[in-house]
């Protein structure tokens, strides 16, 4: 189920989370000098952040085809009537797998995974075909990425536009 969006965002959370998109990393000091405001509010407007699940978490951006995971694909999945959950939540562990959706068309779910090697991949494609609950599947190799991650300062700037 998707969570309701969150109701009472105000501007200094924006920017808050316009400064920490641009670098997780950034203390609360910092921030606060960048936006003019005390360590404080900053820390109150985090935490709540936070607590209310708009932050999930801090992270890094790995370069993962410096790391040998150079293969990227996209793999559709028709699936048994009743069974989507199960079987979205069992690929869903699968390491190489970092993106898992429910789709609209042909197919009923979308999956993005990075290997090291055509082995891995094809691994992977014939255990979802030996699931009893997958049907078929349609599976794509990404040849080049143009670009990947969404910027939500970019948002920002779009939004204040529209205002």
């Amino acid at each position: 189920m998707k969570d309701k969006e969150l109701t009472s965002v105000e501007d200094v959370d924006l920017n808050i989370l316009g400064v920490l998109s641009k670098n997780s990393r950034e203390n609360y000091n910092q921030i606060a000098l960048k936006l003019e405001k005390s360590p404080v509010t900053i820390k109150k407007h985090v935490e709540e952040l936070e607590k209310e699940g708009v932050i999930k978490g801090y992270g890094i951006d790995i370069d993962f085809e410096k790391l040998g995971y150079d293969i990227i694909a996209t793999i559709e999945i028709t699936v048994s009537k009743g069974k989507m959950i199960e079987v979205e939540t069992d690929i869903a562990e699968n390491p190489n797998v970092f993106g898992v959706y429910d789709i609209t068309g042909d197919y009923d779910a979308l999956v993005f995974a990075r290997f090291k090697t055509r082995k891995e991949l094809s691994e992977m494609v014939k255990k979802l075909h030996a699931s009893p609950n997958v049907e078929r599947t349609n599976t794509h190799l990404i040849l080049n990425v143009i670009k990947e991650g969404s910027s939500f300062v970019k948002l920002l700037e779009k939004e204040n536009k529209k205002k």
